[in-house]
């Protein structure tokens, strides 16, 4: 099994005023060389946007783009006509495919608008564009990860053209569980919501993240009470 390991204190951080933002991997201004993607994971940014703000009208294209809220509301409108707002226990997706733009903006006047804002490199190009939506699993129901997004269309979740699956779990402390590869070419990118874990011989803390390779499956050990996580399985190569 290899690793790699990034602490929450390496990620990349860029202050807007409107927008509060940590990147896990090289974006926008931020650069290094030795944190450009994980596989096919590209970004992972850890956004908190002011009340009333926002990102303005801007363009994708071939890349699949998912949004988690960790708290507050999102307001979302598209080229292809979505106007929706997504909430705290949802998950959205966009395949950006051959083209398509964008805005999102923190509704409320009085709260901020947490999320996290993940890119994943699509295995087809210039695919027809396509937005989804839907409820989280219910994550009270504890000691278990839920798939929350898959290749595959009539499975749990959202799906993507990538042949990547996300699971998220909430645990007790001392909880143990056992993560088995989808894929045996995939690696896995554990990302620590809140919380405590023990992922093999690495102790990871809140927002630390873990990646693991030339392997088919890992232990997870909660280590605090209530720790949540998110596990990330992608292609290391298209």
């Amino acid at each position: 099994m290899k690793t790699v390991f990034h602490s929450h204190q390496s990620r990349g951080h860029a202050n807007h005023g409107w927008l509060n933002s940590y990147h896990s991997f090289s974006f926008a201004n931020y650069f290094n060389a030795q944190k450009m993607n994980f596989g096919l994971l590209r970004v992972l940014n850890d956004d908190t946007v002011a009340p009333g703000m926002g990102f303005g009208t801007h363009p994708h294209d071939n890349m699949e783009i998912i949004s988690i809220p960790l708290s507050g509301d999102l307001k979302h409108r598209d080229s292809m006509g979505n106007e929706t707002t997504i909430k705290e226990g949802e998950l959205q997706v966009m395949s950006a495919g051959s083209g398509v733009t964008h805005s999102e903006f923190n509704p409320n006047q009085s709260s901020e608008a947490k999320f996290l804002q993940i890119w994943i490199v699509p295995n087809k190009r210039d695919v027809l564009p396509r937005y989804d939506q839907q409820l989280l699993p219910d994550l009270s129901n504890k000691n278990y990860l839920h798939q929350v997004l898959s290749p595959n269309a009539d499975d749990a979740g959202v799906w993507i053209h990538q042949n990547a699956w996300f699971h998220i779990g909430l645990f007790d402390e001392q909880e143990v569980v056992q993560y088995p590869w989808k894929s045996p070419t995939n690696g896995l990118y554990a990302f620590v919501l809140e919380g405590e874990f023990d992922l093999g011989d690495h102790t990871l803390g809140h927002r630390d993240a873990l990646g693991i390779w030339d392997t088919n499956e890992i232990t997870i050990k909660a280590t605090a009470k209530d720790s949540r996580i998110l596990l990330i399985e992608v292609p290391l190569t298209n």
